[in-house]
């Protein structure tokens, strides 16, 4: 019995720990903390050095937790990330994902070798271990912060820190079979780095389609499609493991797969997901924190403080600058990119592994990887939003969306119900705008249930019914939001092909010939693009009418407010491709004809 009392008082421990960490969440909102700095404290004084007296030190335990975590966090993360929008960024973010991270490396071992008195190949091993950007770190101060980054450097940060762990974890395992066997080959190295990326994304391809499939075909019984993708994906890097090919590079690009194919319960696998990762990481976190020892961190602060600074100051910023030199970023955006290399959990995971091996100086690996988390989760996570708007990379922070409810139709992947609440100066009340691929299906008002017909002219308060895709469901949020405040077109740009946004289409019919219903006549330039476009608009955004093709030249308020118009006769002849841009376009239609996109 009395074993039985000690599982016991581990369940509850245990839950004690990780409701301190969800509830400790708050109190770092509040003050700007980084909370996964919090759930590393929260750690240590649960530890046997703090008030807790708890005593732990199953590495092995944290490997295993560490390496679910992690995988399902990779998971999430390519699971929200669309292909349309990292395609223009998917060269840069591999660089900084490969040879950034050694770059990294290689420039953080001198200080290493000298701070911390070891050999070289001990020094690349420190450099290797802290060398990669932690993709939960990056998320979740980005999201904690409110931060809205311009597009391409929030998606290189997003594709770099969720792709750079691979290599990373890689590295780390060559340089401790090395250290640990004492004989290694650089063609060896090279070939298992082929073996392992190569056929870890075969297998992330594979089993994100299998998944796609299974998910749509099996009727499910509600609420279990959500625990079913996430144990697939445990499933695919686990599958990936066992044939020595890189799991966590499998799992991210299944995360990919799935997330931009047509899926059942596809925001109900997300949200589970979400809860998922954050429960993994506080409770990845909290036993990190429990493996460390402040005395021994004491007896190595100093040193591993030049190996953090070496590396923020130094080693990231010269890998991001020699990386992106052949990419169009200004210097605004690489010293951004080069400020968010956040060390996080990835980092403490890695020390872990010399530990579990029986390295000597196991320890130092760890403590000095904690010491650098430490310091990049204070420095860089304090800072993230001051140097994101000192740089002018961020923009200006977007209306939280609305409050949506969506419900699965049995046998129905085409079509999915989507209920809001009409707000009065959302742009659906006040315009009666919605997409031409959505269709209002029910009005509740008064706790009374009626056809859109009866209900005819919906009021603040009703809460209103529609049919659409799954995969545009997100985008009928901008409809019922409160309308931004939108700015008058400047007039001197303006021209004979350049009109405002809220020219009727009736207008532009007398000028330009098209035709136009009497429906659609009554619409403004800006009211045919919310209504026709998938989501919000962006600048650059075309749509044919006729045979005019209006284009978005300026967006305010979150609508087009001046449009230009590309005339037959105005399109110009087509530029023959160079060999670069010819193996491009190649190289994203064979990718999108793999991942269905």
């Amino acid at each position: 019995m009395a074993s039985l009392d000690q599982v016991s008082i581990a369940i509850f421990l245990g839950a004690i720990l990780v409701m301190a960490g969800i509830l400790s969440s708050l109190l770092a909102l509040r003050f700007g903390a980084p909370l996964l700095l919090v759930f590393l404290l929260i750690g240590m004084l649960a530890g046997d050095a703090g008030p807790g007296q708890l005593s732990f030190d199953d590495v092995r335990t944290t490997y295993l937790v560490g390496s679910v975590a992690l995988a399902l966090i990779l998971f999430d993360g390519g699971l929200r990330t669309k292909f349309q929008s990292i395609r223009t960024v998917l060269a840069p973010s591999m660089v900084l994902a490969t040879i950034g991270v050694l770059l990294t490396a290689l420039i953080s071992a001198p200080a290493a070798k000298y701070a911390l008195d070891l050999n070289w190949t001990e020094a690349l091993l420190v450099g290797a271990v802290v060398a990669s950007t932690d993709a939960a770190a990056v998320f979740l101060l980005v999201h904690t912060q409110g931060l809205r980054l311009r597009p391409r450097v929030g998606a290189t940060l997003e594709v770099e820190s969720g792709t750079n762990d691979p290599f990373a974890i890689f590295l780390t395992l060559m340089l401790v079979e090395f250290i640990s066997r004492g004989e290694s080959s650089p063609a060896h190295v090279v070939m298992e780095l082929a073996r392992e990326g190569l056929l870890g994304a075969i297998l992330g391809v594979i089993g994100g389609r299998l998944v796609v499939v299974a998910l749509n075909r099996m009727a499910l019984p509600q609420g279990l499609h959500a625990p079913f993708v996430a144990t697939a994906a445990l499933v695919i890097f686990g599958v990936a493991q066992i044939s020595h090919a890189s799991g966590f590079l499998a799992v991210y690009l299944a995360g990919i797969i799935i997330g931009n194919r047509p899926t059942r319960a596809h925001n109900s696998v997300v949200t589970f997901l979400d809860a998922a990762t954050w429960l993994a990481q506080i409770v990845m976190f909290v036993l990190l924190g429990l493996l460390a020892s402040p005395q021994r961190l004491l007896d190595s602060v100093g040193p591993a403080m030049i190996v953090a600074l070496v590396l923020m100051l130094a080693a990231r910023p010269l890998a991001v600058l020699l990386c992106l030199a052949p990419f169009r970023f200004n210097w605004r955006e690489k010293v951004f990119i080069a400020w968010t290399g956040l060390r996080g959990a990835v980092a403490i995971f890695l020390a872990s592994i010399p530990m579990l091996v029986g390295l000597s100086k196991a320890y130092l690996y760890f403590d000095v990887a904690f010491v650098v988390v430490v310091i990049s989760l204070l420095l860089q996570g304090w800072t993230l939003a001051p140097a994101a708007r000192w740089l002018h990379v961020a923009l200006p922070r977007a209306d939280r969306g609305p409050r949506r409810v969506e419900l699965d139709l049995p046998g129905q992947l085409e079509q999915q119900l989507v209920g809001y609440p009409v707000r009065p100066k959302s742009l659906y009340f006040r315009r009666g705008l919605i997409p031409s691929w959505s269709k209002p299906t029910l009005v509740i008002r008064d706790e009374r249930i009626l056809s859109p017909a009866e209900a005819d002219p919906v009021e603040p308060g009703d809460y209103v019914y529609l049919l659409a895709p799954p995969e545009k469901a997100e985008a009928l949020d901008r409809f019922f939001v409160d309308m931004a405040p939108s700015s008058a077109p400047d007039p001197h740009l303006l021209g004979d092909f350049m009109v405002s946004g809220e020219h009727t289409l009736g207008e532009l019919a007398e000028i330009y010939g098209v035709s136009a219903g009497e429906e659609q006549a009554k619409l403004t330039l800006a009211d045919y693009f919310d209504i026709h476009l998938d989501r919000a608009p962006k600048e650059g955004a075309e749509l044919a009418l006729d045979p005019i093709v209006l284009v978005a030249r300026s967006i305010s308020g979150g609508r087009v407010n001046v449009v230009g118009l590309r005339l037959p006769e105005d399109e110009e002849e087509a530029v023959p491709l160079t060999r670069r841009q010819a193996l491009r376009r190649k190289l994203a239609e064979v990718w999108a004809s793999v991942a269905g996109v």
